[in-house]
């Protein structure tokens, strides 16, 4: 109905600016990237553990995809962690316009996954998008720490989406996030603990990791309830009123939601050279371009209806 679809399109323009929040909350939040992660996920494990007992969803897994659960967990969290990295060497603009190259990573990668061949355009604007990261590497030379770490998150979340995109063919996909956010704890915790019994006194599990301010704490149970659980949930559900052009087109906002955020919030902090955002908007245009041209493909393919 179309009133179903109105209020559908509205809460997924909610969602995706609740995303772009999120980088903001990760600059607030006075935790290095691995503490930060691992509350988060382990949080979020939480919340979403008690929705699939709320929904009564069986937390049954098919023994043949345990392993891409693993692996998929373990990527997650390193997404995470070079997410919330760039954030803390960077600033949330730099972090946010380098994400989005992850569609092209992706693009990239499907042929890999999928068994496809390649399309002629995905190679052109391959090409662009490193134009306008090249003018985002010319100008902000201070922050190269930060763009190589986005970058690297980009493209582990083009990995992520991929196996999952797999996985929710034959999987309930709450269940799927649940347990790859506790292998992504795990995996956290596994590496924590081998730091800890390594000696040191200034990571894993010390005095310091545990001390978390009450503000921290604040943020940090916005960041794994509506950022994270909250998010996911809702949006698996409204995207069933939406077609996949306006899912794509409206998630590519993102970045501009997230960039705005942080500048209202940070102002001067965020403020960057002319020239960055020339980069980025050669990134983000490009990407919108890409995915409208792979939606009407896929809209072509499809036979048409007879009656």
């Amino acid at each position: 109905m179309p009133n179903d679809k109105l209020r559908s399109y509205l809460h997924f323009h909610v969602i995706v600016f609740i995303w772009g929040f999120t980088a903001v909350l990760g600059a607030l939040i006075t935790l290095d990237a691995v503490p930060l992660v691992w509350y988060r996920m382990l949080l979020a494990s939480g919340f979403i553990y008690l929705w699939i007992k709320f929904r009564k969803k069986k937390l049954r897994l098919a023994p043949k995809r345990v392993m891409v659960m693993l692996i998929a967990g373990v990527v997650i969290a390193a997404h995470w962690l070079t997410f919330f990295g760039a954030i803390k060497v960077s600033n949330v603009s730099i972090t946010l316009a380098l994400l989005s190259t992850g569609a092209f990573f992706t693009s990239f990668l499907e042929p890999i996954f999928y068994k496809r061949k390649v399309i002629w355009y995905e190679i052109l604007f391959g090409l662009v998008v490193i134009c306008g990261l090249y003018i985002i590497f010319k100008v902000e030379t201070e922050y190269l720490a930060g763009i190589l770490l986005a970058l690297l998150s980009a493209f582990l979340s083009a990995v992520f989406s991929l196996i999952n995109g797999k996985l929710a063919q034959k999987e309930d996909a709450s269940v799927i996030s649940f347990y790859e956010l506790l292998t992504g704890t795990a995996a956290i915790t596994i590496y924590l603990l081998i730091i800890t019994f390594s000696g040191s006194n200034t990571a894993g599990f010390s005095n310091k990791f545990f001390d978390v301010s009450a503000m921290d704490w604040t943020y940090l149970l916005i960041l794994a309830s509506v950022c994270t659980a909250y998010a996911f949930i809702a949006s698996v559900a409204v995207m069933k009123h939406l077609s996949p052009y306006t899912i794509m087109l409206t998630i590519n906002l993102e970045p501009v939601y997230g960039i705005l955020l942080a500048f209202w919030i940070f102002g001067s902090e965020e403020a960057m050279n002319p020239e960055f955002y020339y980069g980025a908007a050669i990134i983000l245009s490009t990407v919108i371009l890409n995915g409208f041209l792979k939606t009407r493909r896929k809209f072509k393919k499809q036979p048409k209806a007879t009656f």
